[in-house]
C-alpha cells in the first residue's frame, strides 16, 4: 500500500498538475523553496533545539537560539529562494523570524509547563482502507492528568480562527495516531502556536468526528489513485499559483515568464503578445457591436410601438418589427410539477433537449455507462476566453 500524508494530499487539492509535477514525474527546479517556507522551516528548527536542550538539561538563553537562527540563516540563504511580494527583501522575513522566537520565548519560558514526548515525531499510521499516513508532529507533550497535546508551529500572516481549527485535518489525523500509541490519553488537544500572533488556537475531535474525517482522507486517497490511473492532472490556478516552485514550467504561466524577461521592444514583438492583444481588441468591438445592436433593438421597437407600424425603412434595408408570446416557464419547485405534468401526459419526449454541456463532461470523467462511451468519438478542441492580468491588476 502506499504512503500519503497531509502534504501530499494537499498539494492534489491544491492543484493535481504540481502533484504529477511533485510526486509523480519528480521534476527538479531552479527555485528551491519560496522565503515563506525557508523562514519557517529554521524557526522550526530553532523551536526544535530550544526543546532539546531543554530535554538534555543544557541552558536555555534567548541568545542563544537567537545565534542559532541568524547563523543558519545566513549559512543556508540563497539568492534564487523565490520572493512573491516584490516590497518586501529576504532581510524583513529574516527579522520576522527572530520576532516570533523572542515572543514564543517569552511566553513559554521556563518551558516546563508539559511533559516532552517528542520532537518533530516521525512515524506511520495505517488507514482502515490498508494505505499508510505519514505522522510528523513538532512537538508531542502531556500533563500529568492524561491530556496529550499535538502541537503545530505556524508562522503564517493570517490567524487560525476557531471554525479553521476544528476543521484542520492534519493536527485531527495525528490525534488518532495519539489515541493509538498512548492508551491513557483521556483527551488529545491540538494546538496551533500562531508565533506571528503570540497566540495559539485549540481544538478537539471526538471519536465519531474522527472516524468521519478518516473516511473523507480515504475518498481523497482514491481520487489520487484514479488520477494516477487515468494520468488526469488537471492545471488548477489560484492565488497559490504565485508561490509554486513549478511556476516556470506550468503551460499556464510558462509563456508569461518568458516574455517578462524580454525587453520591451521584444515584448511588443512577441508572436504570443500580438496574437493575445487582437483577440481582445476584436472582443471588445464585438460586445461594443452586441451592445449597440440591443441598444438598436430596443430603439427600432419603441419606434414601431410610437408609429404604430411592423417595418421600419431605412436607405437599402427594412427591418420588420413582429410582436409574438414568448413563453417563460416556471422556476423551483413549479418547474418539477411542470415537467412531471409533461411527462405524465406522454409529451415530455416531444420537448425534451439533450444537455450536451453536463453529457459531454459525464463522458470525459468516465461518469457513464461503458456502452454509451464506446458509442462515440472523443476529440481535441479547444475554449478560448479572456481575463485581466493579474499582475496588470496590481499595478
Amino acid at each position: 500500500m502506499a504512503t500519503y500524508s497531509h502534504s501530499k494530499v494537499s498539494t492534489f487539492e491544491n492543484c493535481p498538475y504540481h502533484y504529477k509535477l511533485k510526486y509523480i514525474d519528480k521534476i527538479k527546479v531552479d527555485v528551491p523553496t519560496t522565503i515563506e517556507a525557508f523562514m519557517g522551516d529554521i524557526v522550526h528548527r530553532t523551536l526544535e533545539k530550544l526543546y532539546k536542550d531543554k530535554k538534555f538539561k543544557k541552558r536555555v538563553s534567548k541568545s542563544t537560539l537567537l545565534k542559532f537562527y541568524k547563523d543558519t540563516w545566513d549559512k543556508e540563504y540563497s539568492g534564487d529562494i523565490l520572493i512573491v511580494k516584490k516590497d518586501l527583501k529576504a532581510e524583513n522575513y529574516k527579522k520576522m523570524g527572530i520576532k516570533f522566537i523572542e515572543d514564543y520565548y517569552d511566553r513559554m519560558k521556563p518551558f516546563d509547563q508539559l511533559t516532552i514526548l517528542g520532537l518533530e515525531t516521525q512515524d506511520k499510521m495505517t488507514l482502515s482502507n490498508g494505505d499508510q499516513w505519514h505522522i510528523r508532529i513538532d512537538k508531542l507533550a502531556c500533563d500529568s492528568k492524561g491530556n496529550y497535546y499535538v502541537c503545530d508551529y505556524k508562522t503564517n500572516a493570517r490567524m487560525k480562527n476557531q471554525e479553521e481549527a476544528d476543521s484542520d485535518r492534519q493536527l485531527a489525523l495525528y490525534s488518532i495516531w495519539v489515541k493509538d500509541k498512548f492508551k491513557d490519553a483521556k483527551s488529545v488537544k491540538l494546538v496551533w502556536h500562531m508565533l506571528a500572533f503570540n497566540k495559539d488556537a485549540v481544538s478537539e475531535r471526538t471519536d465519531k468526528q474522527l472516524k468521519k474525517l478518516q473516511e473523507e482522507v480515504i475518498n481523497l486517497i482514491n481520487q489520487i489513485k484514479k488520477a494516477e490511473k487515468e494520468n488526469n492532472f488537471p492545471r488548477k490556478v489560484t492565488a497559490l499559483c504565485d508561490y509554486c516552485v513549478y511556476k516556470s514550467i506550468c503551460p499556464s504561466f510558462k509563456h508569461q515568464l518568458e516574455v517578462e524577461e524580454k525587453p520591451l521592444k521584444e515584448f511588443k514583438e512577441d508572436e504570443g503578445v500580438k496574437f493575445v492583444d487582437e483577440f481582445a481588441e476584436i472582443k471588445n468591438k464585438l460586445k461594443e457591436l452586441q451592445n449597440k445592436q440591443d441598444e438598436l433593438k430596443k430603439n427600432l421597437i419603441e419606434f414601431a410601438k410610437q408609429k404604430g407600424v411592423d417595418a421600419v425603412y431605412g436607405s437599402n434595408m427594412k427591418c420588420s418589427v413582429k410582436e409574438f408570446d414568448k413563453v417563460v416557464l416556471p422556476e423551483g419547485e413549479e418547474k418539477d410539477k411542470f415537467i412531471q405534468l409533461l411527462k405524465d401526459k406522454g409529451l415530455w419526449e416531444d420537448y425534451v433537449t439533450l444537455n450536451y454541456m453536463k453529457l459531454n463532461s459525464k463522458i470525459t470523467k468516465k461518469e457513464i455507462d461503458e456502452e454509451l462511451r464506446k458509442m462515440v468519438d472523443i476529440v481535441k478542441d479547444f475554449r478560448l476566453s479572456l481575463g485581466k492580468r493579474k499582475d496588470v491588476e496590481d499595478e
